[in-house]
């Protein structure tokens, strides 16, 4: 059996999270120069926002509390996913190692806040 996690950087969705944001500032680097306060801020700020609201809901005390950072996670979850399809279509790059990074972080998030909701009952 597991050990609890101490930290959030313990958490696996948290590991996956951080890959993908390193994962999404390597692929934003190649770029248009012209997305620097467009596309690239955005996207950037989105996926640190998954990483982040882990984090900072891992330390909450309450359920519901836990789960507002969750949800919040999930929306820029899903932002992301926007980017991704956009970054397709406006050619700057394959985006299938992100998409299926991003899958994997959703499950983990969805498991990991369905287990933190589960606890209250």
């Amino acid at each position: 059996m597991r050990q609890p996690a101490k930290t959030f950087q313990d958490l696996i969705v948290w590991q996956k999270s951080h890959q993908f944001v390193l994962a999404v500032y390597k692929f934003t680097s190649d770029f248009p120069k012209s997305e620097i306060y467009g596309l690239i801020s955005q996207f950037r700020r989105a996926a640190v926002s998954i990483v982040a609201n882990i984090a900072e809901g891992f330390k909450k005390k309450g359920t519901a509390d836990k789960g507002k950072f969750m949800n919040i996670a999930h929306g820029s979850l899903e932002e992301c996913r926007y980017y991704l399809i956009l970054s397709q279509d406006l050619g700057y790059g394959d985006t299938s190692i992100l998409t299926s990074q991003i899958e994997e972080v959703s499950r983990l998030l969805t498991s990991y806040t369905n287990s933190i909701l589960s606890s209250e009952s």
